[in-house]
């Protein structure tokens, strides 16, 4: 017997397998993929730090609550904020509020380029279906709670690649990587 999608199935399907070109994630990883422990950044890369400000200044920024929470003053000035919470009635200030990421897409609607900026379930669920990535690679491993989901290099192309060494601002040596979906 042949099964037939149902049409939440179909739309499922045809929601990953769209490639949003206009929303790109932004992230730095360890080598073990770590991302954070106790919803907090695991180093302070200061050089990292004033990229991913001004790259994302004037975008839009889509993140999970938690994420939201862990910056220090609430929003980040200049920059439109997507929350995903699944808390119902949950609002914060200078924040527009999504209950999934397909709502999240739907308010990010056409702008030139929107950010997801973690945290980790968010990044696994947006992962596959976004048309950039910025990738700051740190060469430490890290004890985490929180990771980025394992990356498939064969679908995406280098665009751009800098790398910087350890030194006063900056503990550990990384990598920035550009990166565009093949």
């Amino acid at each position: 017997m042949i099964r037939t999608r149902t049409s939440k199935e179909q739309y499922r399907s045809d929601m990953e397998q769209k490639i949003h070109h206009n929303i790109s994630i932004i992230v730095a990883i360890g080598e073990n993929y770590a991302i954070g422990k106790d919803n907090r950044l695991l180093w302070h890369l200061s050089d990292d730090l004033k990229r991913f400000k001004k790259l994302t200044t004037g975008h839009t920024l889509i993140m999970g609550r938690n994420t939201f929470l862990s910056l220090p003053n609430g929003a980040l000035p200049n920059r439109r904020h997507i929350v995903i919470s699944d808390v119902p009635g949950e609002t914060f200030d200078g924040c527009e509020m999504a209950r999934s990421i397909d709502q999240a897409i739907e308010l990010a609607g056409n702008d030139e380029e929107c950010f997801v900026i973690g945290g980790g379930m968010v990044y696994a669920q947006f992962l596959g279906i976004v048309g950039k990535l910025y990738l700051t690679q740190v060469y430490q491993s890290f004890k985490a709670d929180t990771f980025f989901p394992e990356i498939d290099f064969r679908q995406w192309k280098t665009i751009r690649s800098e790398s910087v060494e350890a030194g006063e601002k900056n503990e550990y040596p990384h990598t920035y990587t550009e990166f565009v979906r093949i």
